[in-house]
């Protein structure tokens, strides 16, 4: 599935191979095989070796380790020329320099997806959304809190990060790229909070989210889903411009139909196919 449609992104340890055919089983829409936090120093050999060899019949995105790390080179050359790689996820792209030399390796269709976890990175989003070769802006929720000291445990990130977040959703839009993916929900067992983490990221202008529980999964892909009452207003609004017989302005359940409220329900239905 391509960077504008997924909404679940699964990360996937690099090390544990035996788990790279689980998320699309679960219903993930991508897979994102890490080769950074979570796989330590010593393991980092045997997961570049397990990734690239999965990615010569499969197909994933892979976070390689930040540009200014001893593991940056090595991580890039094992995967730029597999030919399941779907985009590299790139830590710490606080501008537009480490993209372009990562570009510079990866073949021209492969993109680069910067993870945005610091204030220089969220400081200088336009550029690094507007840099060549980058697909979509993820939002690392959870190093940004620790480089602001802001507390994002779940469910109490909603006003510190707000506008964080909204920054991500203008930069993309203004450079014409993918909406941006959130970061993770820290809540493992109750998926009912990663739900409601997707549908407010969703509402913010958000197109996906990212997941390290299989129960996130489903929880995810149904909030950034419309609702069935999402869908049926979409529908009415269109049969009612249909037959408004010419009028450029209708009338709706009291509300006021005119092109930007068209516009969404056709979006709306758009997406729902």
């Amino acid at each position: 599935m391509g960077t504008h449609k997924a909404r679940s992104w699964f990360v996937v340890p690099g090390d544990r191979p035996e788990r790279f055919d689980e998320p699309v089983a679960d219903g993930a829409h991508a897979i994102i095989l890490d080769l950074e936090d979570l796989v330590g120093p010593a393991k980092k050999d045997a997961a570049r070796r397990a990734v690239a060899r999965w990615l010569t019949e499969n197909h994933a995105y892979v976070r390689i380790n930040a540009v200014d790390t001893e593991w940056y080179e090595d991580d890039l050359a094992a995967v730029a020329s597999v030919p399941g790689l779907q985009g590299v996820v790139l830590p710490k792209a606080d501008g537009p320099a480490p993209i372009e030399r990562t570009a510079s390796a990866l073949p021209a269709a492969v993109p680069v997806l910067p993870l945005i976890e610091t204030a220089a990175g969220l400081q200088n989003a336009p550029a690094v959304a507007a840099t060549p070769g980058v697909a979509a802006l993820i939002f690392g929720s959870l190093d940004f809190g620790l480089d602001l000291g802001i507390d994002v445990r779940a469910g109490q990130d909603d006003v510190n990060l707000l506008y964080a977040r909204s920054r991500l959703v203008i930069a993309s839009r203004a450079a014409g790229i993918a909406p941006p993916i959130d970061g993770v929900t820290t809540d493992l067992d109750d998926p009912g909070v990663a739900a409601a983490d997707a549908g407010r990221a969703r509402h913010l202008g958000f197109g996906g989210k990212l997941c390290i529980e299989p129960r996130q999964i489903d929880a995810v892909n149904g909030a950034f889903a419309p609702s069935e009452g999402d869908l049926d207003w979409a529908r009415r609004v269109l049969a009612a411009i249909d037959g408004a017989d010419g009028e450029v302005m209708v009338r709706l359940d009291g509300q006021l139909i005119d092109r930007p409220v068209i516009s969404r329900a056709q979006q709306l239905l758009r997406t729902a196919r």
